[in-house]
């Protein structure tokens, strides 16, 4: 305990430097929220299992290990080569890269002949220094800070008090994004702390697409605290994806937050393969009659990673629809939390909402702890929930077999088959084609490690002589 609250002053020790610096008061209006977010997690401090939100996560690995903020506002230089293995095959789309939280501009690809007229794209950094005293800047005002806020959530908090870079995407009411627009966010220095911001503001009828990625460079443990903020106008649609790949011995701390007007559409889906600890506090916000959230996520985990998902579903208006489904699988000594909550508020008549979380076990020493919950406050609604956990069942395995197939192929088709239903949902061909290939490969190789695991477990049938 005494090395976490000693990690604590060091963050409160950095903030101090920099406000003193003056690296912390540009925009203007954003210094007091700053101020505000960092009194918030000096008060707070880190959570412990002692907390019902973190009664299953114990971040004391990553409270007590000295992580060091970004310095410097000039990221490393990623050879061409690096450059393009970061690139998705076949997806010629706008492309945003971030080095240890930095926008690294000659690894980004040109915008400007790609973009349709009304969609702006950029990193926070350069939007608040341009926006700075120009009427643009009264939007990124009203949002940035606005929705995911760091009451109640300390990671937010960390986050809001040192936001400086991040992503920027904008599109103008009535206008369509033409492609997926994509941020990679590459971690390439040890023991860093990187906390990028990403704002998505979506005006009235517009529609876009977001694609998110997390790949590592290296492979000793690193921090990455990203806050995303998403604003739906009336009548408009965003589609965000989260693919995540960090190093097993990273930590990946997500907070994503939806506030969806009248008649918008939200839907997000997020694929979560690496890190040694990753926590994704999810929000969907209805704050118009009419709305509609789909929130989708998968994770394959292995060994001792941890994995934990807190998805709020706010309906505080009428007539909203919202959707989740949840699936993981797991082997070796992993863990994984699932904590779904849906709250109808009373006047929030109307509402349809489902929730489904199901986890597929391929060893005996993994651990779920999966916790739905409904908090209905109004009468005409329809509101349904449902968990499972299990292994691979018996008749489709014996089924397969009888058709030839050996066994590990069986077991490996029938666990492809399972996290396939969340990848198949997955709209950009490019994205879901990737996915698939790192699926596949991950699945048979977790079923051959498994195979092995057994063999060597087995007892021996060889005579003693």
């Amino acid at each position: 305990m005494a090395t976490a609250v000693s990690t604590r002053a060091r963050y409160l020790a950095d903030f101090a430097t920099r406000e003193r610096e003056g690296a912390l008061e540009r925009p203007s209006w954003l210094g007091p929220l700053r101020r505000a977010a960092i009194s918030t997690f000096a008060e707070a401090g880190f959570p412990t299992t002692r907390e019902e939100d973190w009664r299953y996560t114990n971040l004391a690995p990553l409270a007590q290990m000295p992580f060091t903020p970004v310095q410097t506002h000039e990221p490393p230089e990623l050879s061409g080569t690096t450059v393009a293995r970061l690139g998705i095959e076949g997806a010629d789309w706008p492309r945003l890269v971030f080095v240890d939280g930095r926008y690294a501009r000659r690894a980004s690809t040109p915008t400007r002949q790609t973009l349709a007229d009304g969609v702006r794209i950029s990193s926070l950094a350069d939007a608040m220094q341009a926006d700075a005293g120009h009427g643009d800047g009264a939007r990124l005002e009203r949002h940035l800070a606005r929705h995911a806020k760091p009451d109640g959530n300390v990671f937010a908090a960390l986050n809001t008090a040192f936001v400086e870079d991040g992503a920027l995407v904008e599109v103008r009411a009535d206008t369509a994004a033409s492609q997926p627009i994509e941020l990679v966010f590459v971690a390439r220095t040890p023991g860093v702390l990187a906390q990028p911001r990403i704002l998505v503001i979506a005006e009235r009828g517009s529609r876009v697409t977001i694609v998110e990625r997390y790949v590592a460079l290296v492979d000793d443990a690193y921090f990455t605290n990203v806050v995303t903020e998403v604003a739906i106008g009336p009548g408009a649609s965003v589609d965000h994806y989260v693919v995540q790949e960090q190093s097993v011995r990273a930590f990946h701390v997500a907070t994503l937050h939806a506030a969806i007007e009248r008649d918008g559409s939200f839907s997000t889906c997020g694929v979560t393969l690496g890190g040694r600890l990753a926590r994704t506090t999810l929000t969907a916000e209805f704050r118009g009659e009419g709305g509609a959230a789909a929130l989708r996520g998968l994770y394959v985990i292995e060994g001792t990673q941890h994995v934990d998902h807190h998805v709020t579903v706010d309906h505080a208006v009428p007539r909203c629809t919202s959707r989740q489904l949840y699936k993981g699988v797991l082997d070796g000594s992993a863990r994984a939390v699932f904590n779904g909550r849906i709250v109808v508020r009373p006047d929030a008549q109307k509402t349809d909402a489902n929730q489904t979380n199901k986890h597929l076990l391929l060893s005996d020493g993994v651990e779920v702890d999966t916790k739905p919950q409904l908090e209905i406050f109004a009468d005409d609604v329809k509101c349904t929930h449902g968990a499972a956990e299990g292994q691979l069942a018996p008749e489709p395995l014996f089924y397969l077999r009888s058709r030839g197939l050996a066994e590990p192929a069986a077991r490996a088709l029938l666990t492809y088959g399972f996290a396939r239903e969340v990848v198949e949902r997955i709209a950009p061909v490019p994205l879901q084609a990737y996915v698939d290939r790192q699926l596949r490969a991950l699945t048979e190789r977790l079923l051959q490690r498994s195979d092995r695991t057994a063999v060597e477990a087995a007892p021996s049938t060889k005579e003693n002589r």
